[in-house]
């Protein structure tokens, strides 16, 4: 059976993650959480760190969950992850449940508790080798709370603390690599997808399911109203933010980088930046070179990581069974 037929036969029959929530027409968030959850066989456990997600799908008295879901704050996903995986561990050794039919533990959380309120705690679940997957749910601002500016923001974008304006172009600091970050841990799985190629994101779900102790998975996430843009346009433009080579589809297998999606003809950053509000006044007169200064940035990311794939291939070369 094919991969598309899988995903829906297990929607229509598991539904892990049902409609009735209350995210914003057009949101990318509950693509990605529904192909995550739709790619993993095994029973799930969902730990929820706040924001959007877990805010719009548990207004009391329903919820869109239909599988084992613990809430907690935007700081201690990661940990309590531990500490239900710990436990899990700790009543199969002691014979009180069976452990042939094992359960994948399965955090989200977007930018805000990732890349900053809760890295820390990541980093130690991590480091402790603590067996969970982390998809983060990246849309590159606080956008729960306002559509503050993250560290997940991109260069000149406007949000409510980093305004254009006379007096400012936007955020003037460059987004935080936190894919890099997560590889700096040298755990076995970490990952970079979008909610627009839904295949990638299945595929490296199943290999991150499979891995030996944590994995991580780094998901952009449109969102219509801090990004501005028209609900009907969410897969395209993040699609176009893949095809301009600004957020690269690849994984990281043992420290071993490999490229996922490579675009036909790399688009112009521009094309992606023209779609969004947030990046119109960088259109202005005057400000072509700040155009200039991110196309010229993710032009030297991309070659970096196009070059770090190259030195990687005869590994995937040798391992080829793997996938």
């Amino acid at each position: 059976m094919s991969t598309i037929k899988q995903l829906a036969k297990k929607e229509s029959e598991g539904k892990s993650f049902r409609g009735g929530h209350s995210l914003c027409r057009g949101c990318g968030i509950p693509i990605a959480v529904r192909t995550v959850l739709n790619s993993i066989d095994t029973p799930v456990v969902v730990i929820n760190a706040t924001g959007c997600l877990e805010v719009a799908t548990t207004r009391f008295p329903t919820t869109a969950w239909n599988v084992p879901w613990l809430h907690v704050a935007f700081e201690n996903a990661a940990a309590a992850a531990s500490g239900v995986e710990a436990a899990y561990k700790a009543l199969i050794k002691r014979g009180t449940i069976p452990d042939d039919e094992p359960i994948t533990f399965v955090v989200f959380g977007g930018d805000g508790g990732t890349y900053d309120i809760g890295l820390q705690s990541l980093s130690g679940a991590l480091e402790r080798g603590h067996q969970f997957i982390y998809v983060c749910y990246d849309n590159e601002a606080y956008m729960n709370t306002g559509i503050q500016r993250s560290s997940a923001t991109p260069f000149g974008a406007s949000t409510t603390t980093s305004p254009s304006g006379t007096e400012s172009f936007g955020k003037a600091q460059k987004r935080k690599d936190l894919t890099a970050i997560m590889e700096a841990h040298h755990i076995s799985y970490v990952a970079q997808s979008s909610i627009s190629h839904w295949h990638d994101l299945s595929t490296k779900t199943k290999k991150a399911a499979k891995a030996k102790g944590p994995a991580f998975i780094n998901v952009l996430s449109t969102c219509q109203l801090g990004w501005r843009h028209e609900p009907r346009d969410t897969v395209n433009i993040a699609r176009l933010a893949v095809e301009t080579c600004f957020w690269p589809l690849y994984e990281i297998i043992d420290g071993y980088y490999r490229l996922t999606h490579e675009p036909i003809e790399k688009r112009q950053i521009k094309t992606w930046l023209k779609t969004q509000g947030r990046f119109k006044h960088l259109f202005n007169n005057g400000n072509e070179y700040l155009l200039e200064e991110i196309q010229q940035d993710v032009d030297k990311n991309w070659n970096r990581l196009l070059e770090r794939c190259r030195q990687d291939a005869n590994y995937f070369e040798r391992q080829e069974a793997y996938f």
